[in-house]
């Protein structure tokens, strides 16, 4: 009859037991990591946004042309863009990146300012009355890649730390 003999069984079930209880901490780290990553470019892809002075927005949408993002709406997207904190949906850990609050354009039908999501969705997918920019979906196509090295990277870093 054969013989089988595992040593060290205890130790690796104990290092087991610690990377599970680290989880929610090594997928913050991965994925605060690659969000940073995304965050990063979307904000260089608002910082390049052409923009007009606030007269010639105004003048364009009066006259009935398409008006372009002006430069409060820009300073908008700009103060107002983020990450979101991290959340457990269905299994899944995530971070949400976008917009919040309103912008400094008072209107009679944002008398509190434009809001600063309306204004994204705009200008990355355009409306009658704007051109389409997209800067969002360029920025996440640009570092999908780069993003998912980044988690890879600190799971394995994380995980080794643990393990050894």
């Amino acid at each position: 009859m054969a013989r089988l003999t595992i040593k060290g069984a205890d130790e690796y079930a104990l290092k087991l037991s610690k990377l599970g209880k680290s989880t929610e901490t090594i997928a913050g780290k991965a994925i605060y990591g690659a969000a940073d990553i995304v965050a990063n470019r979307i904000k260089e892809n608002i910082k390049a946004l052409p923009a007009v002075p606030d007269i010639e927005n105004i003048k364009a949408y009066r006259s009935g042309e398409k008006s372009h993002l002006s430069y409060t709406q820009k300073k908008g997207l700009q103060e107002s863009f983020g990450v979101a904190k991290m959340q457990q949906d269905n299994g899944f850990y995530n971070v949400k990146l976008g917009f919040d609050g309103y912008n400094e354009v008072k209107t009679r039908k944002y008398p509190r300012g434009q809001p600063n999501q309306l204004i994204a969705r705009v200008t990355e997918s355009g409306s009658p009355y704007m051109d389409k920019t997209p800067f969002m979906r360029t920025a996440v196509n640009a570092t999908r890649k780069p993003a998912l090295a980044e988690m890879q990277k600190v799971i394995d870093e994380e995980s080794q730390k643990i393990m050894e």
